[in-house]
């Protein structure tokens, strides 16, 4: 029996018309890098779908995994080729559902080549009626049903060769990596931020993460090891990503000894956000990421957030603002950073906390808040000391590597402005 063909069928890539090649060149580079060191023949665009052919069916648990990553695809199939003959067809079909557990089902056939000399309903018939005749013999309680059965079993019809699968594999859908320019995400050690990022990884954007540490870098010191180990866990989904470490302690403490106490927190944060700006416009980013929610924490009130934000003259993006924490930690399970988040660490964000934070700031409140700090300093204190790491998805491994940090024609810009 020759080697399976997997089947990969798009996500939303076929409704962007005019823009449709930029999208498939963008899904077949992710596709090609995932695929990387494993015995991939070729990745072939056809119609509305791409064949995947491979040389060795013992390597598909780990070409499903890393398919699974692959952002764009709505599904894909584990196919089975096969020749054109109808006795072979309804064959192949058959032991496609054999061990299968159904009441009703559905035969589809798809006939790109004309050249067959049956249509697509009579190929569906006779196929369906040879496997009904089958489970019959079986003593199966099972009947066709042709409008939304529990189970289709596929027929795509090409030139010299046919294949056929029943079992779709749900993919990640959105739409391919790197298409919609880059963010900048305020990573934290948490399970949110590591969601948000991954919600707008979905939606086409390339991220770069910028993370906020108390002291240490080393497993259980701080949030700083957490954090890598998410981006680990999402680089993946867009092949290379760059974090941003930033030491924010000594900050902390330059806040905490000269603001008033109700709004340390706020304070930290807007200090946070001018040090991702800088790093966002050194990096060409349009917009930052945070993964606020709503009212789930005293800073995350709407008044506080939108008094955070003026801080900043990028616009911050916020995927879960109106998403529950029930949802975000299901969210964090699916894509495996749960476990990563639930780590102990020591976040930065408790330090020196008030005993009653500010609940509804305005963002002249911050502004004077801040008036015994020297802003600018701080800002350039936080450019200064961070530490860049590079992370490259290559043959299903993250290489990371620490890369000095250059000069960056934007940092004085965004510190002074």
């Amino acid at each position: 029996m020759s080697n399976p063909v997997i089947v990969v069928h798009y996500h939303e890539v076929w409704l962007k018309g005019r823009n449709r090649r930029f999208f498939l060149r963008k899904l077949h580079t992710s596709l090609r890098l995932a695929l990387q060191g494993l015995p991939v023949n070729r990745i072939e665009p056809l119609g509305d779908r791409m064949l995947v052919w491979i040389d060795d069916s013992s390597a598909l648990p780990e070409i499903s995994a890393r398919i699974d990553r692959v952002l764009g695809i709505a599904f894909y199939a584990i196919a089975q080729p096969t020749d054109r003959a109808m006795e072979v067809l309804c064959e192949t079909a058959w032991k496609q559902v054999e061990v299968l557990r159904f009441f009703n089902f559905a035969v589809r056939a798809k006939r790109s080549d004309k050249s067959f000399p049956l249509s697509s309903v009579e190929t569906e018939a006779a196929v369906g009626k040879y496997i009904l005749d089958r489970l019959r013999a079986q003593n199966r309680e099972v009947r066709v049903r042709l409008k939304d059965p529990e189970l289709t079993c596929y027929i795509e019809i090409m030139r010299g060769i046919a294949l056929v699968y029943a079992r779709k594999i749900p993919g990640a859908g959105g739409l391919p990596a790197n298409t919609a320019g880059r963010l900048t995400c305020l990573l934290s050690g948490g399970f949110d931020s590591a969601v948000a990022a991954y919600q707008m990884m979905k939606r086409g954007a390339h991220l770069t993460f910028v993370h906020f540490y108390g002291a240490g870098v080393q497993p259980g010191e701080s949030s700083a090891y957490v954090a890598g180990e998410l981006v680990k866990q999402l680089v993946p989904y867009q092949t290379h990503a760059k974090l941003y470490r930033v030491p924010f302690e000594p900050i902390q403490r330059e806040i905490a000894s000269s603001a008033p106490e109700e709004f340390r927190v706020l304070l930290y944060r807007r200090m946070m956000l001018r040090i991702a700006e800088a790093f966002a416009r050194r990096d060409r980013s349009l917009a930052l990421v945070t993964g606020d929610s709503l009212g789930q924490v005293a800073s995350q009130t709407m008044h506080n957030m939108v008094a955070v934000d003026a801080a900043s003259k990028m616009v911050v993006f916020r995927p879960l603002v109106g998403t529950d924490k029930e949802d975000i930690i299901v969210a964090a399970r699916k894509i495996g950073t749960y476990p990563i988040s639930a780590e102990p660490f020591h976040d930065c964000c408790p330090m020196f906390l008030p005993r009653q934070p500010a609940l509804y700031a305005s963002p002249e409140d911050l502004a004077r808040a801040e008036e015994k700090l020297d802003v600018n300093e701080l800002t350039f204190r936080g450019i200064r000391t961070a530490s860049l790491l590079k992370y490259e998805y290559k043959s299903g491994r993250v290489e990371v590597s620490e890369v000095p940090m250059k000069a960056g024609r934007h940092n004085s810009q965004i510190a002074v402005g």
